[in-house]
């Protein structure tokens, strides 16, 4: 059945050809976009939504969250705020609450995410494992995650478990813990940090992945200078997350590659970290995706529109450069060609907000803007307001 989305005040759709319309339509058919442009020059539909002068645009596409997991982190929170460092080690607390969670407990906990995400436009959305660090335990989560995201990444690489040999542990990643997953996964990640794994273990994982046949990703720059970026486009990478503590050398690399650089805003608030020098990587000509690392240690938010909001704010970059980043980026970082634009042929993912622009994303930062979102052509109406 096709639905005309019709009066729409400000359209933007990321591609090149249609760009930022005004007085636009778009029209939709089933679980693919039929067709977007102007509104009088619409063709017939079966339904008509008149969004009354509101700004459409893509859904978000959360490129990086970590949501199969159980349990919560608020003490060391607390602790991070009243000044203690953040380090990786705090994963550990989680993978025991996860380990022993059951298979239900965990979907359940997933899905109240995804659907906590939905309400604020996410529509596309990856998830990673790595809170369970045994095949058992790797392997339940990325089934799980399987059932229920978009796209899921192995992170058997997150950290090395108490009292575990770092190089044996290695091994049983590159080997029967990625043989058990593979099936459920599109990529692999690693944690190539100070503290997680060191330069030559995450290309020992890296390499394992390519010779599977899958994607890989890397975790890198993000709690100081390192080799993750550099790794990540040797790799040829789909795209190298955080990217906090970069070097002349690493966003030059970025620059002349095809590995995104995926900032993480949220997680830098919540660590107190430096926020990452988006404006450098754009300048350089870098490919910038946002995204939530949602997780229960270091990011605990599953809202886009904050991590938009923030960089707006906080990190220079134009209000039309962070939704482009936490949609189109989002894709690109994923290597997907079907999200995170408007355009004939693409899913049908897209959000209404209750405002006449994107740039109340950042104008109104906190406020929940989400009117309506499309996720593959399902309506669901979260802020049936009248716009004021």
């Amino acid at each position: 059945m096709a639905i005309l989305i019709d009066n729409i005040g400000e359209l933007t759709t990321n591609d090149p050809e249609l760009g930022t319309r005004h007085d636009a339509a778009v029209v939709l058919d089933g679980e693919r976009i039929a067709w977007a442009g102007a509104s009088g020059a619409a063709p017939d539909a079966d339904e008509r939504l008149d969004v009354g002068g509101r700004a459409v645009l893509p859904g978000w596409v959360d490129s990086h969250t970590h949501l199969v997991f159980a349990g919560d982190r608020t003490v060391e929170f607390a602790a991070r705020m009243a000044g203690k460092p953040y380090t990786a080690g705090g994963i550990a607390t989680t993978v025991e609450a996860t380990r022993a969670a059951s298979d239900e407990a965990l979907a359940a906990n997933l899905r109240r995410h995804v659907a906590e995400a939905e309400r604020q436009g996410t529509t596309f959305l990856e998830t990673k494992t790595g809170y369970g660090l045994s095949v058992v335990d790797e392997l339940r989560s990325a089934r799980i995650a399987a059932e229920v995201v978009d796209e899921v990444t192995f992170l058997g690489a997150h950290l090395v478990p108490p009292g575990v040999d770092a190089e044996s542990y290695v091994d049983l990643v590159c080997g029967e813990m990625l043989d058990a997953v593979a099936e459920h996964v599109r990529w692999v990640d690693v944690f190539c940090e100070e503290g997680a794994f060191d330069e030559a273990q995450s290309e020992r994982v890296l390499r394992a992945a390519v010779k599977r046949g899958l994607g890989v990703r890397v975790h890198g720059n993000q709690l100081g200078p390192g080799p993750g970026v550099r790794l990540a486009v040797r790799a040829g990478a789909a795209s190298v997350d955080h990217c906090t503590y970069l070097t002349d050398d690493d966003v030059a690399a970025l620059a002349g590659s095809g590995t995104v650089a995926t900032l993480l805003p949220a997680c830098d608030l919540s660590t107190r970290q430096p926020l990452a020098p988006a404006r450098r990587l754009l300048d350089a000509g870098a490919v910038v995706a946002l995204a939530t690392n949602a997780n229960p240690g270091s990011s605990y938010t599953t809202s886009m529109a904050f991590c938009v909001a923030t960089a707006v704010l906080q990190m220079r970059m134009t209000v039309e450069e962070a939704v482009w980043a936490a949609t189109a980026g989002g894709a690109a970082a994923l290597r997907r060609d079907d999200v995170g634009f408007i355009r004939p042929g693409g899913r049908a993912d897209l959000q209404v907000l209750d405002a006449p622009s994107v740039t109340h994303l950042a104008y109104r930062p906190g406020v929940p803007l989400t009117w309506a979102v499309f996720r593959r052509g399902v309506h669901r109406m979260f802020n049936p307001s009248p716009l004021g």
